[in-house]
């Protein structure tokens, strides 16, 4: 099954954010996917693209770790539509 991940809606926000350090966090079905993301985030910004590489059981998920990585953005992904 392919996923919509939105990128073009993450790549307006990095540059709306001006963030140079960016986390991108993958539950473990959508791992595979990690990569192909980080380079077409990489082609169409400025940032720096760094993938967590720990498990992720939904936006509320957020490793205490990241806290000393100083990232501008943290993008989570899920399997799920999030309608805001």
């Amino acid at each position: 099954m392919d996923y919509d991940l939105e990128i073009e809606k993450i790549v307006k926000e990095i540059k709306a954010q001006k963030a140079k350090l960016v986390l991108l966090q993958f539950p473990d079905g959508l791992k595979p996917s990690a990569k192909k993301v980080q380079d077409e985030l990489k082609q169409k910004t400025d940032a720096k693209i760094l993938l967590w590489g720990g498990s992720c059981f939904g936006a509320c998920d957020v490793p205490v770790e990241v806290e000393r990585l100083n990232v501008d953005l943290i993008v989570t992904f899920g399997h799920s539509v999030w309608r805001y």
